[in-house]
C-alpha cells in the first residue's frame, strides 16, 4: 500500500474529523472561558484543584498530580508557585520521601473549586448535554470510550455510572 492509499479518507471521513474538531476546539474554548469569567481559575487552576477535590483529604503527591495531568515537572512547579502565590494550594515536605512534596488544597483553593464545579458542571449541560439527545449521549460516550482504549487510556468515568 503506497504513503498516499494510506492516508486516504473519504469525504465523509475527512467532514468527520473536521467538525469533530472544530466542535472540540470551540467548546473547550467556550468552557474555558466562561470558567475563568465565573471563577478566575484558568483550565489548569481547574485540573489541579479537580485532582485534590478528589482526594479523601484534598492532599496528593505532586508527582501523582504530575502522573495523573500527564505533566511535565516543570510545567506542574510553576503551576503550583503561581497557586500557592494566589493562596489555593500549599506544599509540605513528604514525610515518606524527602525529596517529594505534598500538595494541599487550602480553604481557599476548596471554596473557589467548589463554585467552579458547579459553573463548570452548568456550561457542559448548557453547551453539550442540553443539545444532544440520549442517544446522541450514549453514542458520545461509546465513541470516547472506544478511542481512549485504543490509546491506553482507561476510562474509569464510564464505568462508574
Amino acid at each position: 500500500m503506497t504513503v498516499e492509499a494510506e492516508r486516504a479518507i473519504s469525504a465523509e471521513q475527512e467532514l468527520g474529523w473536521r467538525l469533530y474538531y472544530r466542535m472540540q476546539t470551540q467548546l473547550l474554548g467556550v468552557l474555558n472561558r466562561e470558567l475563568t469569567q465565573e471563577t478566575g481559575l484558568s483550565e489548569a487552576d481547574y485540573e489541579v484543584l479537580i485532582t485534590l477535590l478528589e482526594s479523601p483529604d484534598h492532599t496528593v503527591r505532586a508527582r501523582e498530580i504530575r502522573a495523573a495531568l500527564i505533566w511535565e515537572k516543570s510545567r506542574l512547579s510553576h503551576q503550583l508557585r503561581r497557586m500557592e502565590e494566589r493562596g489555593l494550594v500549599r506544599r509540605d515536605d513528604c514525610v515518606e520521601d524527602a525529596r517529594g512534596a505534598m500538595v494541599i488544597m487550602t480553604p481557599v483553593g476548596q471554596e473557589i473549586i467548589e463554585r467552579a464545579e458547579c459553573a463548570r458542571l452548568r456550561a457542559v449541560n448548557d453547551h453539550l448535554i442540553g443539545v444532544l439527545s440520549e442517544d446522541q449521549l450514549r453514542a458520545l460516550g461509546d465513541i470516547s470510550e472506544t478511542v481512549l482504549a485504543h490509546l491506553g487510556i482507561a476510562c474509569a468515568a464510564h464505568q462508574e455510572v
